[in-house]
């Protein structure tokens, strides 16, 4: 009969210990884990490596070369609407601000609406249940959208943020983000733009999860390299899907490129259809008297909202002849009453 293994005597050496006899010796069994203890024999885990600034640029650096093409055209689009605000009416780019700031607002969690936003920013008119302090943060993210200094002259002064006593400097901060944007000096404003938005939040200077403040910087930042007529790139209209974290530098420039593109082709729409409307309107009222017509053609232009308080302030009309044009304009079918009621009327142009 075959004897099994561990039935072998072993004749040779047999006060050595078998594995098999259950007399093995601890130290032995170097397989299983050894008792518990302190650890302090243990070494210690590495050190994971950060990636520094350097390796942040240069990884963006490959993936503005990556999508050379697509940014090309964004590029020429931007430069096709920098232009063409260049000689167009004040309200435009008003309007477009109006436009950015409230898609901002809505990936910010506030959702104003450009309609509500228009009314608190020229009367601070605001409907029961709204949000002021949304409104607030709309109106902020609006001003700085709708012109002044960039964010890069003074960052802290174009936040409107200050030091705070028990945190760490705003200064040290503050400086820390104006090195990592001069060491990217060399990506298209576009792409450093692009960056911005995603770095932000790591910097320290916003608020915890706040696109708002990123978000102007980076748009004041895209446009850094136009004429001057364009303060930012419109990209915040697309919705947040292009804006999301996730992904290498390649994914986010490709759908911040993508958001980008959409969001230019959607000012320029909006700007032919008030530039039809403009040519329109100044011919039906041609025959109209007085300096009231014109003037209430541009406050018309600028602001998506108006009420006859806020015509009468931008035109400097009267009351009485601020009413008396717009029903002018509303029986040529230049402007539409939202309200349908008698008083705190509303009107917008039929575009």
């Amino acid at each position: 009969m075959k004897k099994h293994l561990c039935d072998i005597d072993n004749e040779s050496d047999r006060s050595a210990p078998h594995p098999c006899d259950g007399e093995t010796a601890e130290d032995d069994l170097w397989f299983l884990p050894g008792p518990p203890g302190d650890g302090s024999d243990l070494l210690a885990p590495l050190p994971r490596g950060e990636p520094g600034e350097h390796d942040r640029i240069e990884a963006w650096e490959q993936a503005q070369g990556a999508q050379a093409l697509p940014l090309a055209r964004v590029a020429a689009r931007f430069g096709a609407l920098d232009q063409r605000l260049r000689s167009a009416p004040a309200g435009w780019r008003h309007r477009l601000a109006l436009m950015e700031a409230s898609d901002l607002s809505w990936l910010a969690g506030d959702r104003v609406s450009v309609d509500r936003l228009g009314l608190w920013q020229a009367m601070h008119i605001s409907a029961a249940g709204d949000d002021t302090t949304a409104l607030q943060r709309a109106a902020w993210t609006f001003r700085r959208l709708s012109g002044g200094p960039g964010p890069e002259p003074d960052l802290a002064g174009f936040l409107d943020r200050h030091e705070v006593e028990g945190e760490d400097p705003l200064s040290d901060r503050v400086a820390a983000w104006n090195d990592l944007m001069k060491a990217a000096d060399n990506l298209h404003p576009i792409v450093r733009a692009c960056l911005a938005f995603h770095l932000w939040p790591m910097s320290g200077i916003g608020l915890q999860g706040d696109v708002l403040e990123g978000g102007v910087v980076a748009l004041r930042l895209s446009a850094s390299d136009g004429q001057g007529s364009a303060f930012f790139v419109p990209i915040a209209a697309t919705g947040a899907g292009r804006l999301r974290g996730g992904g290498d530098p390649a994914d986010k420039l490709r759908r911040w490129l993508d958001a980008s593109g959409q969001g230019i082709l959607r000012a320029m729409r909006h700007l032919d259809q008030l530039e039809q409307w403009e040519i329109t309107a100044r011919d039906r009222i041609v025959n109209l008297s007085g300096r009231t017509p014109p003037r209430l053609v541009e406050a018309l232009l600028g602001w998506p909202l108006v009420t006859a308080p806020m015509a009468e302030a931008l035109t400097g009309a009267s009351r009485a002849a601020v009413q008396r044009n717009l029903a002018c304009f509303e029986a040529h079918g230049l402007v539409r009453e939202l309200t349908g009621q008698g008083r705190f009327r509303m009107w917008r142009v039929t575009t």
